[in-house]
């Protein structure tokens, strides 16, 4: 499964506005994704999950994506998440 690490540098971290689009980006792919946060994983596509990873600004996250469109999956969130959580 492919998996990358991805520095959260957003003032609000992966919290609010940033968690949800980082949520609606999870959602554009087919794939199985996760995230993990320390010691705790959830699905990237749950709002909830990523709400109580409790990744603030600074925080290292690992990204693995497992389907047909892992590594597009991958590439969007990294895009997403190296653009500051900015769509575009």
């Amino acid at each position: 499964m492919p998996q990358i690490e991805l520095k959260v540098d957003h003032p609000a971290g992966l919290h609010a506005r940033p968690a949800s689009v980082f949520v609606q980006t999870a959602n554009r792919y087919r794939s199985e994704i996760v995230v993990t946060n320390g010691s705790r994983t959830v699905n990237a596509k749950s709002i909830i999950g990523i709400l109580s990873l409790g990744a603030d600004q600074g925080a290292v996250i690992q990204i693995t994506a497992e389907g047909d469109d892992a590594n597009d999956a991958l590439a969007g969130i990294k895009a997403l998440v190296e653009n500051n959580f900015l769509l575009g």
